[in-house]
C-alpha cells in the first residue's frame, strides 16, 4: 500500500514516499527540500538535515507512525565532515530512541542536497511502544 503526503516533497521519479508491506513501512529517499520544492532549500547542512527529518516525520504521520517506530535509517551526506552534525541531528530529533543505521559519504546529490534519508519502520514497534 503507497503513503502519500502532501507535508513531504512529491517523488520526482518512478517511485513512492512510502511503501506498506505488512508490519513495515519502507520510506523512499527523502532529500532535504521542504515539500515547496528545492528551489526553498536551505545552505547548510543542520537546516538540511532537519528538514530531510522533518520529511521523514510527515510520511511517519500519514502512516499513521511515530518516529520511535524507525528501526533503521539511511543517511547519504556529501562530505564526511558532515558527519558530526547529522549525529548531532539525529539525537536532537530522535532523542533517546536508537535505530540501526548507516551513514554513506557521497561526493554529490541531486538539486545540490547536501543529504538523503532513506527508512525502515515498524507497525510492530509503534504497537510495543503503545502497551508499555
Amino acid at each position: 500500500m503507497n503513503i502519500v503526503t502532501e507535508n513531504a516533497p512529491s517523488p520526482g521519479g518512478h517511485h513512492v514516499q512510502a511503501f506498506r508491506s505488512g508490519n513495515m513501512l519502507f520510506i523512499s529517499g527523502q532529500l532535504s527540500f521542504p515539500p515547496a520544492g528545492p528551489a526553498a532549500i536551505a545552505q547548510d547542512f543542520k537546516s538540511q538535515a532537519i528538514q530531510a527529518f522533518r520529511n521523514v516525520e510527515a510520511i511517519l504521520k500519514e502512516a499513521a507512525l511515530p518516529l520511535s517506530s524507525l528501526v533503521q535509517l539511511r543517511a547519504y551526506i556529501t562530505g564526511v565532515e558532515n558527519w558530526p552534525v547529522f549525529d548531532e541531528v539525529c539525537e536532537a530529533v530522535l532523542g533517546t530512541h536508537k535505530c540501526a543505521r548507516a551513514v554513506v559519504p557521497v561526493p554529490e546529490l541531486h538539486y545540490g542536497c547536501k543529504l538523503e534519508i532513506e527508512a525502515v519502520a515498524s507497525y510492530e514497534n509503534a504497537t510495543a511502544e503503545t502497551a508499555q
